[in-house]
């Protein structure tokens, strides 16, 4: 049953107990585990009470979400000082962040994430693409070792074909990209794995000629030839457009136009789109706009757009304006907050905002200015950056004594912590 309402029944059970007579004693409750707890009387109730309320909060969460979901993490790991995978996940389970895209298929990442219940979508490297595009043969076996083998109990649910490719620099690839696509899918078909695993492919703002306003916004014209037919494939399959989209960039290339407000979410004249009437109170949802706009010229209207990238550097280098910690925590911030509405754009208010937040960690080892290494949510030891909400593994202002890690119960079980707390229940009693 959902947690408020198996919350509310444990309740109403609790406040019953604590009434004069006997108390039926709880033997058939529908739980995770059964517990056989002996009656209780109004001296212990408020135990009884703490136990279940701990019991709802730390039960493994439903496969099956009921609602939409709208936030995402990109989980990088360029560096030589992370945690290991499996503190990762309870990392991320600590942040309630149950959406993650990694850019390869990495197996102690993947079987590290078994029976998790978050959702991944892998990477097919780009290097790969070439020897994937030749034949169906090369790409079934990718998806046999890295796929299939880990299913279900890692909850891969995306294969990003090659990451930025067209746009990009490496002219060749932008051939190899469609074939290497529709030979994954093949192999996912083969498999019957297609209504489980999603074939995409992210882009960078490099596809587009102009995004300025949002509803002047196409595809570069030597990117059309390629992005066309690609577009109708992930239309015949049901992908949806993967956008890598940061006003970080767009403002640290041209601060001297651009409100650094209008770029985090505060408060703002924002922009005015004459041809749609329609006003923009802050870019990220401008840029998402745009994705859609260039979509619709492009024949396909119907395509939902989905930010696989976008985040703010908490450091950069000299030249890179609006590189700190204050913006970063603000963009992140007020991205969450709007994530949290479930809302759609003002261009597609019917299509929900769905968006991956780069990164995870600071990256120590990835190439490029400053700001490339310091995107991350959390540091290394699993603490905060900087707040945006999560409070990471271990409250910081918690006492020692009295702290129990999520790895901690993550690794021994929470059947041995509920025992744990049923016996301080008894023993107070008893005292």
């Amino acid at each position: 049953m959902p947690a408020l309402t198996s919350l509310a029944f444990l309740f109403a059970i609790v406040f019953k107990s604590s009434k004069t007579g006997p108390t039926p004693p709880l033997l058939q409750m529908e739980c995770t585990s059964s517990v056989y707890l002996p009656t209780f009387h109004m001296g212990s109730s408020f135990f009884l009470w703490l136990f279940l309320i701990f019991s709802v909060i730390f039960s493994p969460v439903s496969a099956k979400h009921s609602v939409t979901w709208t936030y995402g993490v990109n989980y990088g790991r360029i560096a030589n000082n992370l945690p290991q995978p499996e503190s990762v996940v309870t990392l991320l389970k600590a942040a309630k962040i149950n959406h993650i895209r990694i850019y390869d298929a990495d197996h102690g990442v993947l079987q590290a994430f078994k029976g998790s219940g978050i959702e991944i979508i892998i990477g097919l490297p780009n290097e790969y693409l070439k020897e994937i595009s030749i034949g169906e043969d090369r790409a079934m076996n990718w998806v046999q070792e890295n796929v299939q083998s880990f299913l279900p109990d890692t909850r891969i649910r995306g294969i990003a074909v090659g990451n930025e490719i067209l746009g990009g620099t490496t002219i060749e690839l932008w051939e190899v990209l469609l074939p290497a696509a529709k030979n994954v899918y093949s192999a996912l078909y083969r498999l019957g794995l297609q209504h489980t695993v999603e074939v995409s492919s992210p882009h960078s703002e490099a596809v587009f000629a102009n995004s300025f306003p949002p509803s002047a916004c196409i595809f570069r014209p030597d990117v059309a030839p390629f992005m066309k037919p690609l577009l109708e494939f992930f239309s015949q399959i049901g992908s949806p457009f993967y956008i890598n989209a940061y006003p970080f960039l767009a403002y640290k290339n041209d601060p001297q136009h651009i409100d650094i407000n209008y770029a985090l979410f505060k408060d703002n004249r924002g922009i005015y789109d004459a041809k749609t009437k329609l006003h923009y109170d802050n870019m990220f949802e401008a840029q998402v706009d745009a994705a859609y706009a260039a979509l619709d010229k492009a024949g396909f209207s119907k395509m939902q757009v989905i930010v696989s990238e976008t985040g703010w550097a908490s450091r950069g280098d000299p030249d890179e304006a609006g590189a700190n910690v204050k913006n970063a925590r603000t963009y992140n911030r007020n991205l969450r907050k709007l994530l949290a509405k479930k809302k759609g754009t003002p261009f597609r208010p019917k299509m929900v905002i769905k968006a991956y937040v780069f990164a995870l960690f600071n990256e120590n080892l990835k190439p490029g200015p400053t700001s490339e290494r310091n995107f991350g949510l959390f540091k290394p030891d699993g603490s905060i950056s900087y707040d945006v909400g999560f409070t990471g593994l271990v409250p910081s202002a918690a006492p020692p004594s009295i702290l129990v890690s999520f790895k901690e119960i993550a690794g021994q079980g929470w059947l041995r912590w509920s025992y744990l707390l049923v016996s301080t229940a008894w023993a107070v009693v008893l005292l």
